[in-house]
């Protein structure tokens, strides 16, 4: 969600603050700022509603210099997207900028304006500027000024905040949102994601839950939220933005979508040895943990939920393993009751999720045998609080909508139902089939992204659309789900999934002319009982865009158009017919001209509740 930069150094730092914001555009946000300390110690503050780019042409507008500045892009949660309500947020001397959310901030709003604090936004985070202001009158320094205030608040907060009065400081805090300092030479820096930073340091600290830095040009000291000093480990991270490059690719995504291959092959390396599955990085222990498991629960949100959906199927039909799979949000909020010797796993592109976090930091303490995380990122949060991770390897993803990494997601589950088929003795042929159908998936998925001029024109079908049903069986089911998604974030086309089973229970109701029905159908066990439903939307007028492979035996007519798709292994059909429904919905977006990598209200990362 909302993006944190921050600089001190030796040198100017404006185009330093703007080209972070830049690379952590693809966050979501609907305003940006940035705030400096000029030569004179004063604030130079710009803010604007709108793009990165129109922020940096009124930074060049008023040719401001300094060597410490604060800069944010904001998605709006408390207040509309306006000027007054972006970041960097004021009070006299202090300046702060703040992602999360404080849930106290009315009661503590009330208590600043009792002392006389003037607001100028609607939002939440303009609280701790008064806040900090406050408790430097009664202390020393920044950073105890911090603690004081930090002892008040409700909520989480990654924030940065810096006072005029010293102009070589950076104090930032972690509770709940992610920061991350790097390291130069002379010059130091504090971002929300590492990325934003790539272009001046490959060497950083991951600050941890509670962590309070003091940041300078030439140190940084790091306290815990006790106010005890404390030493993190510095990493050098070998990431590369590539991504920043669309190459002849016109948006992100469909970068993406065309990198599945790829994805997917790195995903595998050395991984696959001798027809086995070889996931060495757990370690040799983790095996003896991953033999007592009778249980499986997967955790996580939107799209990383829908690949636990499919990760199920094969879980439970493959091996006989049992397995639940729940949404972070609800999960966090219940009392679970713990399944005997059951893992807790946890999916995650980003690996910051909030509410993700959040459950695997509950599972900790209600029984669980220990933890999983799937992920994109391997410096994340998730992998660093988690006992077992597992990294995708899907590369950089820019575009909001998610694709690259849900497949490599679920090629991560796949390997992993191998691995416990391994483990816990199950027939051979078993991981064979598993082993054999991914080792092919690359290529299969090549030869089907040649079929895009063929999506592309389906998608004129759907321009003046304002509904669709997306309809599958069993582990296609949750592909529907993908394929609704992905419609409603980019296009803004209303769409829902439904088991096609359930159709006779209240979606049929919907069934006109008007309605595309998008139904995936691969040839499998379940393809006869799919015919049926199939039919029952066909008595009723309905419009039918049918996904499927040219031995199921369906004819093209006015109502029915079908999409004839390449032979691909049962086995690995619900990642392969995720491919031309992102197709779909890229082409529609493209269409309708909505903005395709970054949706309206849509964050890449959802870093608070």
């Amino acid at each position: 969600m909302c993006g944190i930069i921050g600089a001190v150094a030796q040198r100017d730092i404006t185009e330093i603050l703007i080209e972070g914001l830049r690379r952590l555009e693809y966050r979501g946000y609907d305003s940006a700022g940035l705030t400096i300390i000029d030569d004179k110690g004063e604030f130079q503050r710009i803010r604007r509603v709108g793009k990165v780019y129109e922020l940096s042409s009124a930074t060049e507008c008023k040719s401001l210099h300094g060597i410490i500045g604060i800069a944010h892009t904001r998605w709006a949660t408390h207040g509309e997207p306006t000027e007054y309500n972006a970041h960097p947020h004021l009070s006299n001397y202090i300046a702060i900028a703040h992602n999360g959310i404080i849930e106290n901030a009315e009661s503590l709003r009330q208590q600043l304006i009792a002392k006389n604090y003037h607001f100028t936004s609607e939002t939440d985070s303009e609280v701790i500027a008064h806040m900090v202001h406050d408790k430097c009158q009664q202390s020393t320094t920044l950073v105890k000024a911090v603690i004081k205030v930090l002892t008040l608040l409700q909520g989480t907060y990654g924030t940065v905040i810096i006072d005029r009065r010293q102009p070589d400081i950076i104090v930032a805090v972690r509770s709940g949102s992610p920061l991350v300092i790097g390291l130069g030479i002379g010059e130091n820096f504090i971002a929300s994601d590492p990325l934003a930073l790539l272009p001046v340091t490959h060497r950083f600290i991951y600050l941890e839950e509670g962590d309070i830095a003091e940041i300078s040009s030439r140190k940084v000291t790091i306290f815990n939220k006790q106010g005890i000093p404390v030493i993190r480990n510095t990493i050098e991270t070998t990431l590369h933005y590539d991504a920043g490059d669309k190459g002849e690719y016109r948006h992100y995504m469909q970068k993406e979508i065309y990198q599945q291959p790829t994805a997917i092959k790195n995903t595998l390396e050395k991984r696959i040895k001798h027809e086995h599955v070889e996931l060495s990085e757990l370690g040799h222990e983790a095996e003896q943990l991953l033999k007592r498991v009778e249980h499986i629960q997967i955790v996580a949100c939107g799209t990383s939920y829908n690949a636990g959906l499919v990760s199920r199927y094969w879980f439970e039909s493959l091996i006989g393993l049992s397995c639940d799979v729940e949404i972070a949000s609800e999960f966090r909020y219940r009392k679970p009751v713990v399944r005997k010797n059951s893992l807790f796993i946890s999916l995650s592109q980003s690996g910051e999720t909030a509410d993700t976090l959040a459950a695997l930091r509950i599972s900790k303490n209600i029984g669980y045998l220990g933890s999983l995380a799937i992920c994109n990122v391997s410096s994340s949060s998730l992998i660093r609080e988690s006992d077992l991770s597992i990294i995708t390897k899907a590369g950089v993803e820019i575009g909001v909508a998610s694709t690259k990494a849900f497949t490599t997601q679920l090629t991560v589950l796949l390997l992993l139902v191998a691995k416990f088929s391994q483990l816990n003795n199950r027939p051979v042929s078993i991981e064979y089939e598993i082993v054999q159908a991914l080792q092919k998936l690359p290529n299969r998925i090549e030869h089907l992204l040649s079929f895009g001029n063929v999506i592309e024109n389906l998608a004129k079908e759907f321009s003046e659309k304002n509904h669709a049903l997306f309809l599958g069986r069993g582990s296609h089911y949750p592909i529907a789900m993908e394929g609704a998604l992905k419609l409603k974030e980019i296009s803004y086309i209303h769409a829902e999934a439904y088991a096609a089973g359930e159709l006779k229970h209240g979606p049929i109701a919907l069934i006109d002319s008007n309605m595309p029905v998008i139904v995936i159908a691969p040839n499998n066990k379940l393809i006869e009982k799919l015919k049926s439903n199939i039919e029952e939307i066909r008595a009723r007028g309905g419009l039918l865009y049918i996904f499927t492979d040219k031995n199921n035996e369906f004819i093209n007519s006015d109502s029915m158009k079908i999409i004839h798709l390449p032979y691909i292994e049962t086995l690995t059909s619900p990642i392969f017919y995720t491919i031309p429904l992102q197709l779909l919905s890229y082409y529609v977006a493209l269409i309708k001209g909505t903005d395709v990598d970054q949706p309206r209200n849509l964050a890449k990362s959802v870093t608070v509740e």
